[in-house]
């Protein structure tokens, strides 16, 4: 596991998942733009209870606000998926 990967996933605990996965696909981007400048790119899927009664942009921005300065340094693009248990 890289370290950012490890520091997502630190910083996601604030959210109390049930299930979290985040898959590096940063190899899959090389030569873009965002992976020369430093960032990855990263595919997760998240499931929380902290979700429910959330619009899909607000569980969004519950994701972002919790990964803080990692947007846009050291994550050049993230692909979100994001349920409450019930959802499965």
């Amino acid at each position: 596991m890289s370290d950012i990967v490890a520091e997502m996933q630190a910083r996601l605990a604030s959210l109390s998942p049930a299930y979290l996965d985040i898959v590096d696909e940063s190899a899959l981007h090389a030569g873009h733009e965002g992976a020369r400048s430093g960032g990855g790119h990263y595919r997760m899927t998240i499931i929380a209870e902290a979700f429910a009664g959330q619009s899909g942009v607000a569980r969004h921005r519950l994701v972002y606000q919790s990964l803080g300065d990692l947007m846009p340094t050291r994550i050049h693009a993230l692909s979100v998926t994001a349920l409450t248990p019930e959802e499965l």
